[in-house]
């Protein structure tokens, strides 16, 4: 195997980008935090990296033992990437990296891709705020829905694609830029939902129901 390459300096912070400073890496993982994905859904929501690329980084990955690749149990026949734990500890370096990266978000570029889950790990920080106990929250935009479970043991948040099974604690619905509202801090979730520019789908659950400044009952929109 050849050697990796390395800053080779005796610092944390080097051993670190030793291991994710490359290209793509960081990316990889944000979307494995989300669960384990087969190959060909990595490709698809990794615009832009070559096949050859992203092979090369999930085996770079597994050499420093960043992620781990599984078979499916029949009767699938795919196999799967995860994350380690040690790859799952990088949710607070990317949860850093997207508050520092936040402002710098305007109106998407004519080329920039869009996936509904690329919102989830800015908005974990708002969405822990309007917790007063574990629970799971979907969020439902344009360009599609995502989940988020806070709150939880350790207080260590994660979020997945798709919509929460079964269903969650707190439902909301609203634009992109909205959400990007709420997760910068500009737009309080409470002030959000009480001016409607955020809509709460169904019923509040305990969890959320003090966050949002209402009881239970607190609803609005369709489910």
């Amino acid at each position: 195997m050849p050697r990796r390459r390395s800053y080779d300096q005796f610092c944390a912070a080097t051993r670190a980008l030793d291991a994710v400073g490359d290209r793509w890496t960081l990316l990889i993982v944000r979307e494995l935090l989300a669960g384990p994905r087969r190959y060909t859904d990595l490709h698809a929501d990794l615009p832009g990296v070559s096949t050859d690329m992203l092979a090369s980084r999930l085996k770079d990955m597994e050499r420093d033992d960043l992620v781990t690749r599984r078979r499916l149990p029949p009767p699938a026949s795919a196999h799967v990437y995860e994350l380690t734990d040690r790859g799952r500890g990088l949710l607070p370096v990317l949860r850093a990296l997207a508050a520092w990266g936040l402002p710098a978000l305007e109106a998407p570029r004519p080329t920039d891709a869009v996936r509904a889950h690329w919102f989830a790990i800015p908005l974990l920080t708002a969405l822990e705020a309007a917790a007063t106990g574990p629970g799971v929250v979907e969020v439902r935009l344009d360009e599609g829905t995502f989940h988020a479970r806070v709150g939880g043991d350790g207080g260590a948040a994660e979020y997945a694609d798709g919509p929460a099974a079964p269903e969650p604690d707190l439902r909301l619905r609203m634009d992109a830029a909205t959400c990007l509202a709420v997760a910068s801090g500009s737009l309080p979730l409470a002030e959000g939902v009480a001016t409607g520019r955020v809509q709460v789908v169904g019923a509040v659950g305990d969890a959320f129901a003090a966050g949002l400044g209402g009881g239970s009952a607190v609803t609005s929109g369709a489910a």
